[in-house]
């Protein structure tokens, strides 16, 4: 089993690595579901990491739903390019129909874009497939797709409750596609998951910083909001969550 962090920062991925993560999915706002990382953050994460794990930065033009207009794909393939020649392993992409089926047209050439800037890149479908109509068929037509994995809640709003769907999918994909879970990931929940064959774990690992109440100046506080809150990788549960995975690892290896 591998491990996948969820960063917004370079810093972030500094922690990530040097917590022994496998990977990253790089990307911003994660408040708002996530968003494609600017160039300038995926060129410091490159320097931050120094090689130690791989990079694989969301590509999403747009917070939202997964229909995605023409420009919206074209907004895309020009970040695919861009960011798998800055050095990334890979990239995270999805699209749905308006009728929550995997948008075919659209997936093959975000896909097709990937392989043609590096026929290495290894392409994962995100967590659109948790918003579709029938995850096991979505899972069918991206094995076609040649991906190489699917991040996934098992269609429901944490993994914890998806982990039936999710063993299904394990024994749907039968190798060819990697299950990687996550959404509402907690710690206790990845011996389970490893016990269902799950290939990789992805957390968010974050916690809320604010300088709110230590001097700052804070507008609109007054309704419960904190303009200087933003969000960093924790340290501690990246590490908790590697030592999770190193032991559990460790034991099937036995």
């Amino acid at each position: 089993m591998k491990l996948e962090i969820a960063v917004v920062s370079a810093a972030g991925a500094g922690t990530a690595a040097a917590e022994g993560a496998h990977r990253i999915e790089l990307c911003s706002s994660l408040e708002l579901g996530g968003i494609t990382p600017s160039q300038g953050l995926m060129e410091a994460s490159v320097e931050h990491v120094d090689g130690r794990l791989e990079i694989h930065p969301l590509i999403r033009s747009r917070p939202g739903d997964f229909r995605y207009s023409a420009s919206d794909i074209e907004t895309m393939v020009h970040e695919i390019r861009h960011l798998l020649a800055q050095g990334a392993h890979g990239v995270v992409v999805g699209a749905l129909t308006p009728s929550g089926e995997l948008d075919v047209q659209a997936v093959q050439r975000l896909v097709g874009s990937a392989k043609d800037a590096n026929p290495e890149a290894q392409v994962t479908f995100h967590r659109a497939i948790d918003q579709s109509s029938d995850p096991l068929a979505a899972l069918e037509q991206l094995m076609e797709l040649g991906f190489t994995r699917v991040l996934t809640s098992g269609h429901e709003a944490t993994a914890g409750a998806g982990l039936p769907t999710l063993t299904r999918m394990v024994e749907q994909a039968g190798g060819v596609v990697e299950i990687m879970a996550g959404g509402g990931l907690s710690l206790e929940d990845i011996p389970a998951m490893h016990a269902a064959g799950l290939s990789a774990v992805h957390l968010s690992a974050k916690k809320t910083v604010s300088t709110l109440g230590h001097g700052a100046i804070s507008l609109g506080a007054q309704d419960g909001s904190d303009p200087t809150a933003y969000t960093i990788t924790d340290r501690l549960v990246v590490r908790a969550a590697k030592a999770k995975v190193n032991a559990l690892n460790l034991a099937a290896s036995m």
